[in-house]
């Protein structure tokens, strides 16, 4: 039975899908991601023309690509717009979020959060407490999180590499024997993958050439038979490569945690320190990034403080790689 396992953690929440003790989805969410999917926001026009842009009310200084606006608007209008795609993290830019004007006499409203969004999927949902059992961990959170940092998901006789360009997110099938049977378990694996990271937009696999249509055609359906709809795609060309066109309204997991080291390594090394055992003054050691970025978040600090009931201190280590630790 599928469960979803839902931490509150300071400065990101985190929930994960599992089944049969494999996690088949992770999402997280973070402060300062600005607003969510399906947030109803007030705004200024900044810019007109064909490409409109608004700035967006609330925390950040946050904008948003308008689909439409009225003839003769004027710049400094005020409008109310609901969040049509989250604002997005690519390598060497950022794309700001996408909206649309909303109603007349639509109420502001943040949209959904991560805890809203996984209850209305029905399935059960067991809270992940830091005095309790690290169920997240039990079920492979640190492992799944490192794949992503690294790109390598490996797999029963063989290995994708994943990587997030500009243009696509590229997965590489890599592994020996039976080039059909590595085939078909990388269009499985891969597809995989791309629901556990909600991997969204175009998405290019590199299959083993396969000189016959019949392989290519067992390998589009071993995509089609794995791979979670909506979805459009190519059929494998003679090249090996397919291509996968998914709804993409807010960041992958990709994004969340390659494009952005050191916010990865912030809430990990604070859901570190939450568990940390011990009494007196708690000691966060990190690499000055880290420790910075956490500095930044005062409110972060006095949370952590208040949860584990220990003065919390903030050491820098300029030697110190990855995560940090607490102790």
């Amino acid at each position: 039975m599928a469960e979803w396992l839902y931490e509150a953690g300071i400065g990101e929440t985190r929930a994960a899908l599992v089944e049969d003790d494999q996690i088949i989805e992770i999402r997280i969410e973070r402060e300062g991601e600005g607003p969510r999917l399906g947030a109803i926001v007030a705004a200024r026009l900044i810019e007109g023309g064909k490409a409109p842009i608004v700035a967006l009310d609330g925390p950040g200084e946050f904008v948003a690509t308008l689909a439409a606006l009225p003839p003769a608007t004027s710049i400094g209008a005020r409008l109310t717009v609901e969040i049509t795609r989250m604002a997005l993290r690519e390598r060497g830019r950022d794309k700001p979020a996408r909206a649309r004007l909303a109603e007349p006499g639509t109420a502001l409203g943040e949209g959904p959060d991560l805890r809203a969004r996984i209850a209305a999927s029905g399935l059960a949902v067991t809270e992940v407490r830091a005095t309790g059992p690290d169920l997240l961990e039990q079920a492979g959170w640190s492992e799944a999180i490192d794949c992503v940092r690294s790109g390598h998901w490996p797999f029963a006789g063989g290995a994708l590499w994943v990587d997030a360009t500009p243009a696509m997110v590229l997965i590489d099938i890599d592994g020996e024997g039976d080039m059909l049977a590595l085939a078909k378990a990388g269009a499985r694996a891969a597809a995989e993958v791309i629901r556990r990271c909600d991997i969204g937009g175009s998405i290019g696999i590199d299959f083993p050439s396969l000189p016959d249509r019949p392989g290519r055609r067992a390998v589009d359906d071993a995509i089609d038979a794995a791979l979670v709809q909506p979805f459009e795609r190519t059929a494998v060309n003679g090249f090996g490569l397919m291509q996968i066109i998914r709804r993409r309204d807010r960041p992958s997991l990709i994004e969340q945690i390659r494009l952005d080291a050191v916010a990865t390594d912030a809430a990990m090394l604070l859901r570190q320190a939450e568990r940390a055992a011990g009494t007196g003054v708690l000691t966060l050691t990190a690499r000055g990034g880290v420790i910075d970025y956490i500095a930044a978040h005062p409110d972060w600090i006095d949370a952590l403080q208040n949860r584990t009931g220990r003065a919390v201190r903030l050491v820098t280590d300029p030697a110190m790689k990855g995560t940090g630790h607490a102790q």
